[in-house]
């Protein structure tokens, strides 16, 4: 059934609609990973209305089981993931519980702040060109600590540098909730996350000319994002 829902997807045979709910009935009793069949058969859309249906099954507490072991077994010779979700070390912040993920559906890169560097923008053209992930999303937080260090100019070793890759963010945000732009006003925090995922999303696209052309010949999508750590709402931008 989940590989029949992939290729109708990708030949326009779902209605927009009803995708959401279809995608998410379709895989909502198996905790399966991703197989060749279903990465090639699905387009960046679908691939992104997966995300958001495991996001749904995660709100309402009705995440899949999980049967690693077999998924080990599975994905030992080879993997398929359609997603490749960027999102800062926060601990509360991990994508593949958030979308209710199996072992081998997406490539999670990791760091602080949730930014691109050369070594991350690499691991993306080999998730996107050579492995087939279908979608990129930058996934930034709520109450981020790495912006609220860039807010605040904290200055610690090689992590100074790391804030001020952010720093551009903070400072191209207008001011809310007030005059204070530091790490105490929290409204102003989350903006400039928001702000942060964005300016993210956009180096992707001027930094990679390969991930830019598969973006612009419709073979990936890259989305921003933000997660909501006191409500666990992933919210697309």
């Amino acid at each position: 059934m989940r590989v029949y829902l992939a290729v109708a997807v990708a030949f326009g045979l779902i209605g927009c609609a009803h995708q959401t709910e279809m995608t998410s009935q379709a895989i909502s009793k198996s905790a399966d990973t991703n197989t060749a069949v279903e990465q090639k058969a699905l387009t960046p859309d679908a691939a992104l209305e997966i995300l958001k249906a495991g996001q749904a099954r995660f709100l309402a507490g009705e995440s899949r089981v999980q049967d690693y072991p077999k998924q080990v077994s599975v994905t030992g010779a080879g993997q398929y993931p359609f997603a490749t979700i960027l999102s800062c070390i926060d601990s509360r912040t991990a994508p593949e519980v958030l979308f209710d993920l199996a072992l081998g559906d997406a490539f999670a890169p990791r760091i602080a702040g949730n930014i691109v560097n050369e070594d991350i923008l690499g691991s993306m053209e080999f998730a996107s060109k050579l492995a087939g992930s279908k979608v990129i999303v930058v996934l930034g937080h709520t109450h981020c600590g790495a912006v609220k260090g860039a807010c605040d100019d904290a200055q610690l070793g090689n992590l100074t540098g790391l804030l001020g890759k952010i720093r551009p963010a903070v400072d191209a945000t207008a001011s809310v909730n007030g005059a204070d732009r530091s790490s105490k006003n929290g409204v102003f925090v989350d903006a400039a996350a928001h702000t942060n995922v964005m300016q993210t999303v956009e180096n992707i696209r001027q930094k990679s000319p390969v991930l830019k052309e598969m973006e612009q010949n419709g073979e990936i999508k890259i989305v921003g994002a933000m997660y909501d750590i006191e409500t666990g709402k992933v919210e697309f931008l």
